[in-house]
């Protein structure tokens, strides 16, 4: 070996331990990164960084000639090499990435300075060998280049694996969830600036930011260090952009014309007809008919309050989705105009107050406001009818704010602090509400002997009343402490968490209670034998089937969730080549109930994260990963509201011999008193008899094993396996008779019990019950005797990448991942059924429900895809396009339980069975593949200073709208009356659709 090579590998080995080093706080849901370089020897003995908002750090060289300067803000940076207090050599806009480590080297020169010189992206080294997570980072450049839709959701499907939910679920402010890595839906973190802005209540998304304020977007899809947790899917990591020393200002309108909106696909039923039939045949939903355009407007402005001291950034957007869409054949207000108002707004306040010390501020806000006209629809000639009153107007999003404080205490010492707070709402306005009439619903299925065929029904068009301040609050502390000790980078600190939900809840309207018609195929019988409801052949007017049921709901309560976290890790560089990454985080999660009780505390949570970077060659060109760890789950605030809450939910049945002008039924013979199938009655329970003793909390393992490899000069490929096996889950059980038996069993007199409890699913479980004198038992269960299989929610991911840095004139990434998802649970959501309550789906409430349960779940996609970059024709022209392939997710059927008792559960066509045999899921086939392909092609003119962009994005340009989603029940009654809406698509891709924009950036 040469002596100029041996110095220049030992010089890639030093620079190597430097990256390392320095990398510790660069982390998923960071909002730094990180400047490290190598310097000859003798050319230097101290490295200024300098922030385009005027931050500066001195750090010094090495006795091995390298430096690291860590936990920068984002921002573009000029960095000088100094020797004796001069400058040698200046590298300027260094442009820094979120969580990621950026080479800024110096070289022999004869000049001293080299200003000017520019370090861009294809200028850094190919691989960051100091990760040793699954992520994927889009900044602002690329944003403005992409055609994507203006969400964080958008973004983040991006990232191999990520996949639109399969329920078609959303956010309180309409962003479509995403599904990473098998997990459901409801199982991500959502930061912004550090602080986490995740959904208390559901765990349905959280607040993001205005489109064109994201500094740098992060989708973290695994691997990621004890300081973060309560997530097992994936986490959208925003950063916002901030001031500087100088003034821009700027804004874009965009414009999607429902002219150039094609038409969705109706939907028709596809078991048959309705009984009695309908007059428009097999036609369900006309959605060709829907129409609609959408506007956006942002601006913003940014600069310095005080130059290189005090900086501000403040944006605006607003949003307007105006149109008309008709609903399905049996409503009774199928038609309605409507409009949504989606505003956001963000700033930011950064305040260097020295060279040690900065403050951030930051606030932001991120709502969405509903209204509509109502009206009947005439489905046979496809046109609008009268009037029928005004939809409940609705309020959803809300505010947060936080402060982040960072101290370089010293060259090795680093402190970090920040706290914050978000308050949401969730109001639902009634509007022409008349407290006098009953809502009526299932008009289809009145006794057309009664009507003439022509349905009865009022103009009460609310169906449930809200508390005016429903909502949810969280505060959110984050304290850490940063020492560099030799070859180790050691961190520590605590992370917690506090949530509620405020006046949570409804009531029916109207006198307290809702009609709803039904009809039975079979009058002789039961029409729900679980629940002891009789055939309505049994009772007078009941001889053809036709029934009415009485709804009784209410629910209104506070709770709250207490989150502590504590971590400590070590960045450790064994060798030249090895790092190890070693954490351990403990979780401790208290959940009170209304009264505010604690009826879940669950402590001494210990998860390990282990991981390792092994750069094989030395130098950047070829990376070994690999990653191990646990991530703990708290509940959401939800299931409070029902198993530590005292819910009344009842349905009472009833023949009848006449139906009133406005719907409501009379001449009433009572078939039953009121039922519930979960034991809602409105009692709140003790409790410490809510959950089962001694809960454990949701928990997953993952496992990564992975490498990254150049390709020649301009090319990156690799590939990562990735496991994840969810060990422990929560959900409700509602089968209480068993616990009713075995406490009898066992010698003690139990006079009440709850609806349901929370359990560990698919394990043995101890209930607490109390006897008559109030004394508490503990009735223990195996998991035999509870006659449940195991729990089982495994995944694997095996993914391949062929990547094209942006070299200046274009930039390119083919993903492909080949995964599976299995087991009897999905998690907090059930896809197939879109049940998105966080445990409280239909699963594991009894026995019957999980037979035959194991299989592909809702969100199993087996082939994904994605294609996406963009090419730069001229300075002036620029086209763009993202292309994603994705598998159908399992076809299901659920139907009734075979033998005498079709529905031994009460819960009606809900069993893993159909026409008598078992289907699991997956069993009997998959929706169709998922085809998008979107293009886009932007032009800055040259007369314009480049600073004017005219935009045109195609969306699903070839109009593909495969089935996403489809009804399940194959029955809709006990009885065997067959269910006609079986297989009808109840989620289906969005058509295609163009946007025009206009920016301009100064």
């Amino acid at each position: 070996m040469s002596n100029k090579h041996a110095m220049m590998c030992r010089s890639r080995l030093s620079l190597l331990i430097a990256m390392v080093l320095a990398s510790g706080g660069a982390y998923a849901q960071s909002t730094t990164g990180t400047i490290v370089g190598q310097v000859p020897a003798g050319m230097g003995d101290t490295v200024t960084v300098q922030s385009d908002n005027g931050l500066q750090r001195d750090v010094q060289v090495d006795s091995r000639g390298r430096y690291a300067a860590s936990q920068l803000p984002l921002g573009n940076y000029t960095v000088t090499l100094k020797h004796n207090g001069q400058a040698v050599q200046t590298r300027d806009n260094v442009a820094l990435r979120v969580g990621v480590t950026t080479d800024v080297s110096f070289a022999e020169a004869a000049a001293k300075n080299l200003d000017g010189v520019k370090v861009t992206a294809n200028a850094l080294p190919a691989i960051d060998v100091t990760s040793v997570d699954s992520r994927t980072v889009i900044t602002a450049e690329q944003l403005a280049k992409l055609p994507l839709g203006f969400s964080a959701e958008a973004i983040a499907r991006l990232a191999p694996g990520a996949v639109n939910n399969a329920g078609g679920f959303t956010s309180a402010t309409g962003g479509s969830l995403v599904s990473f890595g098998g997990s459901g839906a409801n199982e991500n973190a959502y930061y912004i600036n550090g602080f986490n802005t995740t959904d208390p209540l559901k765990s349905e998304g959280g607040l993001t930011l205005p489109y064109g304020s994201i500094d740098q977007q992060e989708a973290y899809t695994g691997g990621y260090s004890a300081q973060y947790g309560r997530s097992d899917g994936g986490v959208l990591n925003m950063v916002g952009k901030r001031g500087s020393n100088e003034w821009h200002f700027g804004g874009m309108a965009s414009w999607e014309p429902a002219s150039l909106r094609s038409s969705a696909n109706n939907w028709y039923y596809q078991n048959g007809q309705p009984n009695p039939p309908l007059a428009t045949g097999t036609l369900y939903s006309p959605r060709s008919k829907n129409e609609y355009w959408i506007t956006t407007y942002d601006a913003y402005v940014g600069g310095p309050l005080i130059k290189d001291k005090l900086f501000f950034f403040a944006s605006a957007e607003m949003a307007k989705q105006q149109g008309s869409s008709v609903g399905n054949v049996t409503s009774s207000a199928p038609y309605q105009k409507y409009t949504y108002h989606m505003p956001k707004w963000y700033a930011k306040v950064d305040w260097n107050i020295n060279d040690r010390n900065i403050l951030e501020l930051t606030g932001a806000s991120n709502k969405r406001s509903y209204g509509a006209d109502l009206y009947r629809y005439n489905f046979q000639q496809l046109a609008p009818g009268r009037f029928v009153s005004h939809a409940d107007g609705t309020k959803n999003g809300g505010d947060l704010w936080s402060a982040k404080y960072t101290g370089y205490l010293t060259d090795s010492l680093t402190l970090t602090a920040l706290y914050g707070k978000m308050r949401t709402t969730a109001f639902q306005q009634p509007v022409g509400y008349n407290p006098n009439l009953a809502y009526v619903s299932g008009i289809t299925s009145q006794n057309p002997a009664i009507t003439g065929g022509q349905p009865l029904f009022n103009s009460q068009n609310t169906t449930s009343l809200y508390d005016p301040g429903r909502g949810n609050a969280t505060s959110n502390l984050r304290i850490s402490l940063e020492y560099k000790l030799g070859d180790h980078t050691l961190t520590a600190g605590i992370d917690n968490l506090t949530a509620q939900a405020l006046k949570q809840g409804r009531v029916t309207s109207g006198p307290g209670y809702s009609w709803t018609y039904g009809h039975s195929d079979h009058p002789t019988n039961p029409v729900d034998p679980g629940l002891g409801v009789g055939a309505p052949a049994d009772f007078p007017n009941g001889a053809t089937g036709y029934y009415v049921m009485k709804n009784v709901n209410s629910q209104l309560a506070n709770v709250r969730t207490v989150e502590h976290a504590q971590y400590i890790e070590d960045n450790w560089q064994v060798n030249d080549k090895l790092l190890l990454s070693l954490g351990l985080r403990n979780d401790q999660f208290t959940n009170y109930n209304a009264n505010s009780q604690p009826y879940i505390k669950q402590t001494a949570q210990w998860a390990p994260r282990l991981g390792f970077a092994w750069d094989v060659n030395g130098d950047s060109s070829f990376k070994v990963f690999g990653n191990v760890g646990r991530y703990y789950l708290a509940s959401p605030l939800e299931p409070a509201l029902s198993a530590a809450g005292a819910q009344t939910s009842t349905t009472q049945y009833f023949t009848y011999s006449g139906i009133n002008p406005d719907g409501t039924p009379s001449g009433l013979t009572t078939m039953s008193p009121p039922v519930s199938a979960n034991n809602n009655f409105g009692i709140l329970p003790d409790p410490k008899t809510v959950t089962a003793k001694n809960l454990k909390s949701m928990y997953q393992d993952e496992y990564i094993l992975g490498f990254s490899k150049t390709l020649g000069h301009d090319w990156l490929y690799g590939a990562k396996a990735t496991r994840r096996v969810l060990r422990s889950a929560i959900d409700d059980f509602c089968d209480v008779d068993l616990i009713t038996q075995k406490a009898q069993a066992l010698g003690y007199n139990v006079s009440s019990l709850n609806s349901c409890y929370l359990i560990n699913a698919g394990r043995a479980n101890t209930f607490i019950v109390l006897d008559d004198k109030g004394q508490h038992h503990e009735v223990p269960l195996s998991r035999g005797e509870l006659n449940f299989p195991p729990m089982k929610r495994k995944y694997y991911e095996l993914e391949a990448f062929l990547e094209h840095p942006f070299d200046g004139k274009w930039y390119g990434k083919l993903d492909y991942v080949f995964s599976r998802s299995y087991g009897n649970t999905e998690g907090w959501t059930q896809s197939n059924v879109q049940s998105d309550g966080p445990s409280e789906s239909a699963d594991w409430d009894n026995a019957p429900i999980m037979a035959y349960s194991n299989g592909d779940q809702g969100n199993d996609h087996r082939h994904q895809i994605k294609l996406w970059g963009f090419y730069q024709i001229t300075p002036e022209w620029l086209v763009s396009g993202n292309f994603s392939l994705i598998s159908g997710a399992p076809k299901v059927c659920l139907g009734l339980f075979p033998g005498d008792n079709p529905d031994p559960a009460g819960y009606g066509s809900s069993y893993h069975f159909c026409n008598g045999v078992p289907v699991t899921p997956g069993s009997i086939g998959r929706l169709p593949w998922q085809r998008q392909v979107d293009l886009g092609v932007k032009y800055t003119p040259m007369f314009a200073a480049q600073r004017l962009g005219l935009h045109l994005d195609v969306f699903n340009a070839f109009n593909s709208q495969p089935v996403v989603n489809i009804t399940p029940s194959l029955y809709a009654k006990p009885d065997g009356t067959l269910n006609p809406l079986y297989g009808t698509p109840r989620v289906m891709q969005a058509p295609r659709y163009v946007r025009f924009s206009v920016t301009y950036d100064y």
